[in-house]
């Protein structure tokens, strides 16, 4: 089976080689050809001052053709088929390359380049493509690849030619070569003459003859005579002229010699791989044999250790699917799990002894999840309660300090220590806020309550109070509507939580405007900033969590305030939901429900308790952080 298996391993390497020439280094010559054209062109282009007759403009239209063809055979079903990691690669390169394309003829056109950077631009791209040439030679038979590899290096030294072409028709054209251009055309030279003669080395004779041919004819030796000339004197070759018609026609009899040599390269490969298809035959037979054998013998142990496996997998389903699921919901409920009773041992039926360990190992692992959430339970529990009592007694602290603060304010009448004790108290009621927070966090309530209803417009400039940016936020006449008491702490922490989201997330020049009224499902509050906004993404995850709030993650600490909306909202049946705001920020919507909400005439609303306090709105004096992420 192994012999048989690196045979038609062998096969598949020969056809993938053979798909591969035929969807990819086709059409990709084909752009090549195309692109050094453009090239030449562009050269002239660059030394001359008279329009070419849309030569140019042609041959860009021709090399677009050409990049689409190639897009289309690569990216074809058959084409991604052949093409593994190292290819992919390589064709990504050179589609960011080919992307390059027009910035070169932008810079060309608006004759913003040098001719020889010119060059060089357009040698980069066709760098890549052969680079990803070099990938495509992938011939498993060692011979066949040698041929392919010194045939990719002639097709390289025809390269050079062409950029000798570009860069001397140019020179011709504007009358001289500078020192730059004159190495750079030395370097193209040598480069050519090296890797055309090993190339040449690397083929056989029936491959090699017709390049001999080439590179014994008249022509030829004229050429490499105008090229010695550049080098050592520096200028035009004697017979400039003819330079341009000779390196056409030396170009496109290589291109032929090229197409027909790669044509010949491929038909060997074919042939291979039709000789493999016999040793397939052969081998596969006598696999064939011991494969049946193979089979009988494992069906019939594979038919008992089928059975045991089976009870294996019920016992690690019902871990999976029951016994866990079962464990988290009673802690989530708070409920006493006995890590005995619901991690027992898994019961083996087998008696293979591979099932017996990997039964044993099941048990283990049941038993250590099992303990592992009790433990994650514990923890949690842990540390809600260290917010918990943390938090009240900050809350204490802040609100016998938030009475010292009304008590000096009544004694004193001086303005400036009445404005300091205006902020202190301001800050110190913001700081309130957060201590609730780590309340919320811990799953208690806050700890402030109202025993009669509040109006729903003493609950938002409530809420403002609450912010430090107060006085960028507009709150105009609400509904006449009243909120129960005993949602007015939890609500007024909730849209404070909204509100400077909002200042933070929104320029220091610009307003907050919060509208509430009365709705068919009940009050809406809207919460509206003119920030930068939000992305789609972003603001769909966020009203995900809103409608259903996650568990309190530690490592998710730069999202505190949208986990406390979340679970407020929750806890009084309150939908809030983020939108594209007209513009351009983000509008938040607090859809009070009306099991909360008193109208008018049911009740006098009052506000009996502290804590609500009617603050001036007035322009902002403070500038507000950058916007960034939300809550």
């Amino acid at each position: 089976m192994f012999i048989t298996g690196h045979i038609v391993g062998d096969f598949f390497d020969l056809r993938r080689a053979v798909t591969l020439f035929e969807q990819v280094a086709s059409p990709a010559a084909v752009v090549a050809g195309h692109v050094q054209h453009e090239r030449q062109l562009s050269a002239i282009y660059l030394s001359g001052t008279a329009p070419d007759g849309g030569r140019l403009s042609a041959a860009r239209d021709e090399t677009d053709r050409a990049m689409v063809l190639f897009h289309q055979r690569a990216t074809s079903l058959e084409g991604r088929s052949a093409t593994g990691p190292e290819v992919v690669q390589s064709l990504t390169e050179l589609e960011r390359r080919l992307d390059r394309l027009n910035v070169i003829r932008e810079d060309v056109d608006a004759r913003a380049t040098s001719r020889l950077q010119a060059i060089v631009e357009y040698t980069e791209i066709q760098d890549s493509l052969y680079q990803m040439y070099d990938q495509l030679v992938t011939v498993p038979e060692l011979t066949l690849y040698r041929k392919a590899a010194g045939l990719q290096t002639v097709v390289r030294s025809r390269e050079l030619l062409s950029q000798e072409d570009a860069l001397l028709s140019g020179a011709i054209l504007q009358g001289s070569l500078n020192a730059e251009e004159q190495r750079a055309f030395a370097e193209m030279v040598a480069g050519r003459r090296l890797l055309l003669g090993r190339g040449l080395q690397a083929l056989d004779a029936e491959l090699r003859r017709p390049y001999d041919e080439l590179l014994s004819s008249a022509d030829y030796k004229r050429f490499t005579t105008m090229e010695n000339q550049v080098i050592s004197r520096g200028g035009r070759p004697e017979q400039s002229a003819a330079w341009q018609p000779l390196a056409d026609q030396l170009g496109s009899r290589v291109d032929q010699l090229g197409v027909s040599r790669a044509n010949l390269l491929n038909a060997r490969t074919d042939a291979a791989a039709s000789g493999i298809i016999a040793q397939i035959v052969i081998a596969g037979g006598l696999g064939l044999i011991a494969i049946l054998l193979a089979v009988i013998l494992s069906a019939r142990l594979g038919r008992g250790l089928a059975q045991e496996l089976a009870d294996l997998r019920s016992s690690a389903l019902d871990l999976a699917d029951v016994r866990l699921p079962r464990v988290v919901a009673k802690l989530r409920d708070s409920e006493a799990v006995d890590v005995e009773s619901e991690a027992p041992p898994i019961p083996v039926t087998g008696t293979t002894l591979e099932v017996q360990d990997l039964a044993q190992a099941f048990s283990t692992v049941r038993r250590t999840a099992v303990e592992a959430a009790v433990g994650q339970a514990d923890l949690r529990k842990g540390v809600s309660l260290v917010f918990r009592n943390l938090a009240r007694r900050n809350q204490s602290l802040l609100h016998r300090q938030l009475t010292q603060l009304d008590s000096m304010q009544r004694k004193t009448s001086a303005p400036d220590a009445l404005a300091d004790l205006f902020r202190l108290d301001h800050l110190t009621t913001r700081m309130r806020r957060q201590a609730e927070g780590l309340i919320i966090l811990s799953g208690a309530p806050a700890g402030r309550a109202w025993r009669r209803p509040v109006p729903m417009h003493d609950v938002v400039r409530g809420a403002v109070a609450e912010v430090e940016d107060y006085t960028r936020v507009t709150v105009p006449p609400m509904t006449d509507a009243s909120l129960v008491g005993t949602a007015v702490a939890d609500v007024i922490h909730m849209l404070a939580e909204l509100v400077e989201n909002a200042t933070v997330f929104s320029p220091p020049s610009t307003r907050v405007m919060i509208r509430g009224e009365l709705v068919g499902r009940g009050f809406a509050v809207e919460i509206e900033d003119r920030g930068l906004g939000m992305t789609d993404e972003d603001r769909a995850e966020v009203n995900r969590r809103l409608a259903n709030p996650p568990e309190f993650d530690l490592a998710d600490s730069d999202r505190l305030g949208l986990f406390v909306v979340s679970q407020l909202a929750d806890r009084h049946d309150v939908k809030v939901t983020l939108r594209r705001s007209p513009y351009g920020g983000t509008t938040a919507v607090v859809l009070l429900p009306h099991t909360l909400i008193i109208s008018t005439g049911e009740d006098a609303p009052l506000l009996p308790e502290p804590g609500l306090n009617s603050l001036p709105l007035a322009p902002a004096v403070e500038p507000a952080p950058e916007p960034g992420r939300p809550l």
